[in-house]
């Protein structure tokens, strides 16, 4: 989305805050804030309180665990501040099933605590701006992100309250940067979202965006860049986040696999060897698309995914793909329930094989229905005998084909041991000639 300023960014005349400066983005718009928004005055927080040196301001760094309360108070205590700007974070990224007490806490205590208590040690402040470094993976629901997705939807939220309240507060739900907890990535990790339509912010760009969000007035913005035509490839194959759906002009519910048909319907008529074949391809196909590879010949069928580089978050992107293909829905955990191409690709196809059901077989189910509904239905004498009529009737017709076959499975039999006489014998007392 592209934003204009309507307004200049304000940060006073007095001292700004900012948390995180130790780290790459916090340093990065410490910087900014001095060099083009000519701030004179900054208190940096942080655990370690290392100290920060830019040249044009007076900076004091200040060792403070931000989550504490009374210790932001007391690093503020005398400070006239005009502005907050919260950068700091921490990642702990895992699946759901897997995250602990801990684990929570230690990214809340970071993003939720800290936040609100740089909120009250500045109540009695004159903001002029009170800006969080929020995280989109707040607004799509990142996989394998749920802590830190939980933690900046909160900060989006208070930002939003804190507006209501006339405090200028931002949350900046940022996209990807190339740079601080961006330069973790790997290269996979990087095609994936690029995959999904997102792509790395530069220094430069970040902090024009930066501007461009605290000049548009609203609380909450989400500084993105994105690629429109991976965006639609997202969208053919389902990945596609929901907020992101009005972009592109694949509509959203469309799940088809850019292949073609589901493969529930490419197995029909194919021997098993062949089915087994066919799944197993499409499985291996849809993981070099994960991991990156040019085709599925990269992937070998025995290997675990484990030492193919997976991860929570590429498996749940596997996950979604097969969904894609298959037509089935699938758990989050199958790449950790079967470890491989070969086994995922064998539970795959005994679940898509076509079901064979013989005819009699579908006539009991139908009869079963029948029966529930004769269970079920309220009915008059008339209406009960002509139901039962009928039933009789359905009954004589079915009894007279089992006699119609008997005799005609024996008449098959007794021509084709008769004798010519027993033969002609047979046909006169048919037809009565003589």
């Amino acid at each position: 989305v592209r934003l204009r300023s309507r307004e200049t960014a304000d940060f006073g005349t007095g001292t700004v805050v900012v948390t995180g400066a130790t780290g790459t983005l916090g340093g990065l718009v410490a910087r900014h804030l001095v060099e083009v928004h000519g701030v004179g005055r900054l208190v940096v927080l942080s655990r370690s309180g290392r100290g920060v040196e830019i040249e044009g301001a007076q900076v004091r760094s200040v060792a403070c665990d931000v989550a504490d309360a009374d210790a932001v108070a007391d690093a503020l205590r005398g400070e006239s501040v005009t502005a907050v700007v919260h950068a700091a974070g921490v990642l702990d990224d895992g699946m759901i099933e897997s995250l602990t007490p801990g684990r929570l806490d230690a990214v809340f205590r970071a993003k939720i605590d800290a936040a609100r208590a740089l909120r009250a040690a500045t109540a009695d402040q004159p903001l002029t701006a009170f800006v969080l470094y929020s995280s989109a993976a707040g607004l799509f629901g990142n996989a394998g992100q749920g802590n830190y997705a939980a933690a900046n939807a909160f900060l989006d939220a208070y930002a939003t309250q804190l507006r209501a309240e006339g405090v200028p507060a931002t949350s900046l739900a940022w996209g990807l940067w190339d740079a601080g907890m961006g330069e973790t990535l790997t290269d996979a990790d990087r095609d994936r979202m690029r995959r999904g339509g997102v792509l790395p912010l530069t220094a430069e760009q970040g902090l024009a965006a930066f501007d461009a969000a605290l000049g548009a007035g609203t609380p909450v913005v989400a500084p993105l860049m994105i690629d429109p035509a991976a965006l639609g490839q997202a969208a053919a194959v389902g990945l596609l986040p929901p907020m992101l759906a009005g972009l592109v002009r694949a509509p959203r519910s469309r799940r088809v696999a850019p292949a073609g048909p589901t493969l529930d319907l490419r197995l029909d008529g194919l021997s098993a060897e062949d089915q087994d074949r066919l799944v197993l391809d499409a499985v291996q196909a849809q993981v070099a698309a994960v991991l990156g590879h040019e085709s599925g010949a990269a992937v070998p069928a025995g290997r675990a995914f484990s030492e193919l580089g997976f991860d929570s978050l590429t498996a749940v992107e596997l996950r979604n793909r097969l969904m894609a293909v298959t037509g089935l829905r699938l758990p989050s955990t199958l790449v950790f329930d079967y470890p491989n191409a070969a086994a995922l690709a064998a539970h795959l196809a005994e679940r898509l094989r076509p079901a064979v059901v013989s005819p009699v077989m579908a006539l009991l189910a139908e009869l079963d229905q029948l029966e529930q509904g004769l269970n079920a239905a309220t009915a008059d004498d008339e209406e009960r005998s002509r139901v039962t009529a009928r039933l009789h009737g359905l009954l004589a017709t079915w009894q007279d084909a089992g006699a119609a076959s008997t005799g005609g499975a024996a008449l098959a039999e007794e021509l084709e041991t008769a004798t010519d006489d027993e033969m002609f014998d047979l046909l006169g007392k048919e037809f009565g000639i003589s």
